[in-house]
């Protein structure tokens, strides 16, 4: 059973690893800010989410799993209300959307 725990705690931390290192290539090579934003909610919501989730199988039944539990719902409630708060802002700021246009698309070989 505790090798059972293991792997899918293992599974779980590498998962989020990968997830946060996409999200952190994400958020360098896309091009505006809602773009960004989208990019760093897949680091807050499937790389921590998960990663977390490792930590609380690898901790087993207790005191410090009740913790990560609740720096989960920290970010599961607390990452959407900002990426909210943020994009809003940069609408009000009048910060357009880059669009596929002609110009912007790349060049077909």
């Amino acid at each position: 059973m505790t090798l059972l725990i293991d792997v899918l705690s293992w599974i779980c931390l590498l998962a989020g690893g990968f997830f946060c290192i996409v999200g952190a290539v994400g958020l360098l090579r896309m091009p505006d800010i809602y773009t960004r934003m989208h990019a760093a909610s897949v680091i807050d919501t499937l790389g921590a989410g998960l990663i977390l989730a490792g930590l609380i199988l690898q901790s087993g039944f207790n005191l410090v799993s009740v913790k990560l539990l609740m720096v989960a719902l920290l970010l599961f409630f607390a990452s959407p209300t900002a990426t909210h708060a943020l994009a809003r802002s940069a609408m009000i700021r009048g910060v357009k959307p880059l669009l596929h246009t002609e110009e912007n698309a790349p060049s077909k070989p």
